[in-house]
């Protein structure tokens, strides 16, 4: 019979059965009840988490891969309506109902699957969700991260309701078109949060579910812990890590977000820079002036603005500030030689973004990634357009954006920006100046520092989590696995490496051009498909790979 095994049948002599064998059906909505899978699994226990078979160990990752695709095959429809009902619960951080509504929806995933779950409170946050499945004989603990929340959505620049989910044959800006199952490879998933960040942790269930239904234990224990305000900029993060500080102990940390490397190749990330962000504004007169009168006359905090710019960076990106570099952490051999084994992608994504160049004449991508960078964000002074007037403005504004590599500091990048402006003749003012110390200095800029920075955070390429990780997955694949020192990304990872004092690497599943953050974010099918696949693999064989003393 499909979908089921013979009493007694497998070397450990664990009676069990497969879940499966249920009627194909087209995913609509979530508002239709979940498929006989879920139903399924809502009545396994933690004892269906099956013992060791004793040939587990002579399937290599490709075995186990090809066992799990044919399970995902047969099994998808219900695994989209699950993607499908998560997805449409909305989910910004600061909606406390909605917010909420997710959580509960995911300990009742977890616990499907016979993990122990809860919810992890704090009074200022969204609740975080953990669960916890153990694994009899497992000596490696490993937290898979994820965050459940989402940015903010503009309906009107979707094409799709945002949390309402859509599939079509092919991306909105290619001409894709609504499909139905079977869903081909290129199939796209429309929905807030559908690459960002909820798809992982339905392919990590996904993946617990096809090795159960193929008899193949996990070799680590496995943690979850899925954040809910990580797109409010994780405020809240580090008084939760230190509260739950025991309950989430374990040998590492990997974090199932960001995109898939341009080539589609699947890729291990080891780090992210830091970030930390800032405000100048520099003043002219103290109300618009006639610029036919007064131009050539008095100062326009256009033209001051910048020429402060300049000062700060050049067209290529160097950051002339004296002592910005001195903390950053020098690229190691290890890294570079990782770096020149990824294929470079720069060509086809300055085709895709319409540049005929990039800076410091056409360097390469991820070598840029590993230094730190100024960013100008955006700068604010008059109307322009039909709205523009002949007018000197009273001041000129301008954001800007820094991304930090390990060793460097928030605080000692402040100390650097204020330094600098001193040293060009600046006055330096912390709240809007008043008409007497405008008349008193000739250039003043008033700073403000953001709250929120963070320093980067990197795992060593050679340490044995890292190298165990690769040799897990890399005989499931037929390239070699990328392995990139960093994401140009920032993430609080300074938090987990700090508090719970674990190395943390990123496996990210979605495809590149996802439209994270913004409107129209979809999920490349093909891609998902993998993650649930590559997550089984990792799940089955990392204890192997890495065992304890490692």
């Amino acid at each position: 019979m499909r979908g089921k095994r013979a009493r007694g049948e497998g070397k450990a002599g664990w009676r069990w059965r497969l879940i499966g064998g249920y009627r194909r059906t087209q995913i609509r909505s979530s508002r239709h009840p979940l498929s006989p899978l879920t139903s399924h699994l809502a009545h396994i226990c933690l004892l269906a988490v099956l013992l060791a078979d004793p040939l587990q160990a002579a399937q290599n990752g490709r075995e186990i891969r090809e066992q799990v695709r044919e399970w995902r095959e047969r099994n998808e429809p219900a695994i989209l309506a699950e993607l499908v009902q998560l997805l449409e619960i909305p989910n910004l951080a600061s909606d406390r109902v909605h917010i909420r509504r997710n959580a509960d929806h995911l300990v009742a995933m977890l616990a499907r699957r016979g993990i122990a779950a809860r919810l992890l409170e704090d009074d200022r946050a969204p609740p975080a969700v953990y669960g916890e499945l153990r694994v009899p004989g497992a000596s490696r603990t490993i937290v898979m991260y994820a965050h459940y929340d989402g940015q903010p959505v503009d309906t009107a620049a979707w094409r799709t309701p945002p949390w309402r989910v859509a599939f079509l044959d092919a991306p909105h800006d290619r001409g894709g078109r609504p499909a139905a199952a079977p869903y081909g490879p290129e199939t796209r998933i429309y929905a807030r949060s559908a690459g960002d960040d909820k798809s992982p942790i339905v392919a990590m269930l996904a993946a617990l579910d096809a090795l159960r239904a193929r008899g193949i234990s996990p070799g680590v224990n496995l943690k979850f812990f899925l954040e809910g305000e990580e797109e409010a900029g994780s405020p809240n993060l580090g008084t939760m890590l230190t509260r739950y500080r025991d309950l989430l102990a374990a040998d590492a940390w990997l974090f199932a977000d960001g995109p898939l490397h341009q080539s589609r190749r699947p890729q291990l990330v080891f780090g992210v820079r830091g970030t930390m962000n800032f405000q100048l504004t520099v003043y002219g007169p103290l109300r618009p002036l006639h610029s036919g009168h007064y131009g050539n006359w008095a100062p326009n905090p256009g033209v001051l603005l910048s020429e402060l710019i300049l000062s700060m960076r050049d067209a290529d990106g160097r950051v002339h500030m004296a002592g910005f570099y001195d903390d950053a952490r020098p690229v190691t051999e290890a890294e570079r030689r990782a770096i020149a084994a990824i294929p470079p992608a720069d060509g086809q994504l300055r085709a895709e973004l319409g540049l005929a160049a990039t800076e410091a004449a056409n360097a390469p991508l991820l070598e840029r990634l590993m230094l730190p960078a100024l960013n100008v964000q955006g700068i604010e002074m008059a109307r322009v357009g039909a709205g523009a007037a002949n007018v000197i403005s009273p001041s000129a504004t301008a954001a800007f954006g820094v991304r930090l590599v390990p060793d460097m500091r928030p605080e000692r990048v402040r100390e650097v920006v204020l330094a600098h402006l001193r040293g060009r003749g600046w006055h330096v003012v912390d709240a809007e100046p008043d008409s007497a110390t405008r008349g008193r200095h000739p250039r003043i800029v008033r700073v403000h520092f953001n709250s929120g920075g963070y320093p980067a955070n990197r795992t060593d390429l050679d340490a044995p989590v890292a190298r165990a990780m690769v040799r897990a997955l890399q005989p499931a694949l037929d390239q070699p696995l990328l392995l990139v020192p960093t994401s140009g990304g920032s993430l609080p990872l300074y938090h987990f490496t700090g508090i719970l004092g674990v190395p943390v690497i990123s496996f990210p599943t979605v495809n590149h051009d996802n439209n994270q953050h913004g409107s129209n974010e979809n999920l490349r099918l093909a891609d998902f498909r993998q993650a649930i696949e590559l997550f089984a693999v990792l799940f089955a064989r990392l204890g192997a790979e890495w065992p304890q003393g490692s």
